[in-house]
């Protein structure tokens, strides 16, 4: 298993800040004769008179700092501060500076393993935004989306920290409780999550064969041997006779770019390019395709979803402009900045992250804070995105008018119970929709909403959300990759 600690550096194209990454291996030139850590901030510098004063002036406010505050100063912090500033100041969200415990838990991403609610996330404007859930997760069971605002963790605020001190206090041990607030676009109100931290299942391809004869292969992120499982689940169903291929990437927020390179050569003929990475002197290098002359036999579409992010849009977009593949679902993240991951030269275990190009589809089209559109739009039912009902705001009953009874209704509509109204006033329909619900589930049946009717409500959206019957962009993806199927089958 590749360690992190290596003679090779880390091009990082998808850490967002939380769980998993995106990487590619490279060889830079000169790495052997960068100086080496430890000597003293002026004892190590042999460029020019300006960068030599430039330190200077540095380990002068360390010494004042030092010699003059009026309590013990810890040096260790004040040189991460000093280097947090330092990247603070470039206004990336994609740059920044991990101490040695954040380097660590970075490793153990790296690595396929750690301990959190399992949720990507970036720092912006000062707010921590999650990219997106991973699947299976803690978060995205509590019904954490892509693009919500994570205001504080078990009563303390995040806003305005820096990004890897407000992912240690996401994380935390297995079993632990992290009560998460959040500020979703379309509620007034901020809502709150009470989710248990797991260990994330590090799966990351599952496939199935549908009675079309149409495959699926969902992808939850790119980690070191997804290209592997996604060679022996491919081999599988083309075994099966498969006519059609869906690639599935939604809430997929990144992973190896080698592995995304692997994946693309089976379906991008020889020759042709998979992403291009461009300097900030303008100058451009490609990846081209190592795969066979021939594409494959069959249609491809890739459903993709606004939580899917860097390697996730990289791969669309090979697959869509160099493949001929169909891209089906939601506008993705808009993720397409490069950076490289600097942790010998720290040489205390701690680690710098600097983004230093910007990565292009194969027709050079950088997607950056836009994304990549799909082909075809599809949005999933409003109760996918409802926000949970706010316990400590309950019962709700007849006459109320809030957010609570609009997602109450959302929920109850996504569930078949047809309150007639989803805007929040709580009328004589929504009592009786409310009665069915609870019938159903055995629950006394008030009409009002307690604790034990919203938790089984949201536990059977859950439920639903889960189902793929419901799932609209799955469905909409099947529809289309079976008019392909017909039409490839009635050319002559």
């Amino acid at each position: 298993m590749m360690k992190k600690r290596s003679a090779l550096l880390l091009v990082i194209l998808g850490l967002l800040g939380g769980s998993l990454l995106t990487m590619v291996l490279m060889t830079y030139p000169g790495i052997a004769a960068r100086t080496t850590p430890g000597e003293g901030l002026l004892a190590s510098v042999t460029g020019s008179t300006q960068q030599k004063n430039d330190l200077k002036k540095i380990q002068t406010a360390m010494d004042l700092i030092s010699n003059n505050y009026y309590k013990d100063v810890d040096r260790t912090k004040l040189i991460d501060g000093a280097i947090n500033g330092m990247m603070e100041s470039l206004g990336d969200p994609y740059s920044n500076y991990m101490a040695q415990e954040t380097a660590a838990q970075f490793e153990e991403s790296i690595e396929g393993s750690f301990t959190g609610i399992g949720a990507e996330v970036s720092s912006q404007d000062g707010n921590v935004v999650v990219v997106s859930p991973i699947k299976g997760s803690p978060a995205e069971k509590a019904g954490i989306r892509a693009k919500d605002i994570i205001l504080s963790v078990n009563g303390e605020s995040l806003q305005g920290l820096e990004l890897n001190k407000a992912v240690n206090k996401i994380r935390g041990p297995k079993g632990s409780e992290a009560k998460i607030q959040v500020k979703r676009a379309g509620s007034t109100e901020a809502i709150e999550f009470t989710i248990v931290r797991d260990d994330i299942d590090m799966e990351t391809v599952y496939a199935h064969m549908e009675d079309n004869g149409v495959g699926v292969i969902s992808i939850t992120q790119f980690s070191m041997n997804t290209g592997e499982r996604f060679k022996e689940e491919l081999a599988k169903l083309e075994k099966q006779n498969m006519k059609g291929l869906i690639i599935d990437v939604r809430n997929d927020p990144g992973g190896v770019l080698q592995v995304v390179i692997d994946i693309a050569e089976q379906f991008v003929p020889k020759g042709k390019v998979i992403v291009q990475v461009e300097d900030k002197n303008g100058k451009r290098e490609q990846s081209k395709s190592n795969g066979p002359s021939k594409v494959k036999p069959y249609p491809i579409t890739v459903l993709m979803n606004k939580g899917s992010a860097s390697a996730s849009e990289i791969l669309a977009g090979a697959l869509k402009q160099s493949a001929g593949a169909t891209l089906v679902g939601e506008n993705s993240f808009g993720k397409g900045t490069v950076q490289t991951s600097y942790d010998k030269q720290m040489g205390d275990g701690s680690l710098l992250k600097i983004t230093i190009a910007k990565w292009l589809t194969p027709n050079g089209d950088w997607i950056h804070e836009k994304g990549i559109e799909p082909d075809i739009a599809v949005n999933q039912p409003d109760y996918f995105s409802v926000a949970p009902i706010n316990k400590e705001k309950l019962p709700l009953k007849f006459d109320s008018n809030s957010t609570d009874v609009k997602s109450a209704q959302t929920m109850l509509r996504g569930l078949d119970f047809k309150p007639d109204r989803v805007d929040g006033y709580y009328d004589q329909k929504t009592e009786e929709a409310v009665k069915a619900f609870q019938k159903q589930k055995g629950i006394q049946a008030t009409g009002q909403i307690d604790q034990a009717t919203a938790e089984s409500l949201e536990a059977a959206l859950i439920e639903r959300i889960a189902n793929p019957q419901y799932d609209a962009q799955l469905k909409r993806a099947l529809e289309n990759i079976s008019k392909e199927i017909s039409t490839a089958v009635s050319k002559p």
